[in-house]
């Protein structure tokens, strides 16, 4: 038995950020409607420091995967990503391994994707202002989505880190041809934006509520585990909030945790997911001057719905590589 693999270089050329929003849009509504099995991640903390294990399994159509990672969020100040691991994707009739795919390349991509759809679906038709807090790898596939999401006339950035600051506006003139323009701080960064991106790396919140302009769309991206949050209570309060699944984020979204454990909303107020909200079974925006909400978490259908087009799309043009890795019976061929 032959498993295809492919890099971190294959993902980026087979995946446009434009396809992959509308692989999530099925992907989100397939799991919203239950037409999908998706357990709760599994994840396994490294003791004595925020690092983490995951494994997310999913089953989406006759696409049986997992996706096996390591979170190392303090890898901003190394050479390495804060996400590093494989997706393995499985046929459903003898559960054959076909492909083993890098999953840095597919975690940055569908994740800002997401993002790119809850853009589309909740930010004001004119949005077009946008900050970026957060300065790495998450940071530049966002401008990408946003991009595809709406038209920019302005890229702020802010990061911890001048030298991220730096590297950020560099790629986005080099790979996007973007002029981004460079903030001091996290307030100077959303003042006036009416698309806001949360990025980061931090435990603690970036973006306060009272610095949030009325009619602005937030995607809070950085934070998935319970004891990390990028937005303060009176963000959360003040927006409309939409979730990639209910049940996730009710047991491992820092940012909406914190604010009910504090008091201040109950489980009502997360407001629906993405998925019904591109079924159209759920109100998103309301009116121009709502502050709408986006709590990504990154679900194992959005890893395995680009798994199943990737082995499709390498297939068809003969990308990647294979090898032999068992799975056969003796004497079978």
């Amino acid at each position: 038995m032959h498993t295809l693999i492919l890099s971190h270089a294959d993902v980026v050329r087979l995946l446009p950020m434009a396809t992959c929003i509308d692989l999530m849009a099925d992907a989100l509504a397939a799991a919203s409607r239950g037409d999908a099995v998706l357990p709760l991640r599994q994840v396994m903390r490294l003791p004595n420091s925020p690092n983490a294990f995951g494994l997310m399994p999913a089953l989406l159509g006759d696409a049986l995967g997992a996706k096996i990672i390591t979170v190392f969020p303090d890898n901003a100040s190394t050479p390495y990503e804060s996400h590093i691991g494989v997706v393995l994707y499985f046929e459903t009739t003898n559960g054959q391994l076909r492909a083993i795919i890098d999953a840095s390349s597919i975690t940055a991509i569908r994740t800002a994707a997401a993002s790119g759809l809850a853009t589309q679906l909740l930010a004001n038709k004119d949005a077009s202002d946008l900050a970026l807090l957060g300065g790495g790898v998450q940071a530049l596939t966002h401008l990408e989505a946003m991009m595809c999401a709406r038209r920019l006339k302005r890229v702020r950035v802010w990061s911890r880190s001048a030298e991220r600051r730096a590297e950020f506006i560099r790629q986005a003139k080099q790979r996007l041809n973007v002029e981004a323009e460079e903030s001091a701080s996290p307030q100077d960064a959303v003042r006036d934006a009416d698309l806001i991106c949360t990025v980061t790396a931090s435990r603690e919140p970036v973006l306060q509520g009272e610095w949030i302009r009325d009619g602005a769309h937030i995607n809070a991206v950085g934070a998935s585990q319970p004891t990390s949050r990028e937005l303060d209570s009176a963000a959360v309060v003040r927006s409309r909030m939409f979730v990639d699944r209910r049940e996730s984020a009710r047991n491992e979204a820092g940012d909406f945790l914190a604010p009910r454990k504090e008091g201040a909303i109950t489980d009502d107020h997360i407001l629906g997911e993405i998925g019904e909200l591109v079924a159209g079974t759920i109100d998103g925006r309301r009116s121009e001057r709502d502050v709408t909400l986006f709590k990504s978490l990154g679900l194992a259908v959005e890893d395995v719905a680009c798994a199943a087009y990737l082995y499709k799309r390498a297939i068809s043009e003969g990308a990647g590589q294979r090898i032999a890795i068992g799975g056969m019976r003796d004497g079978a061929h």
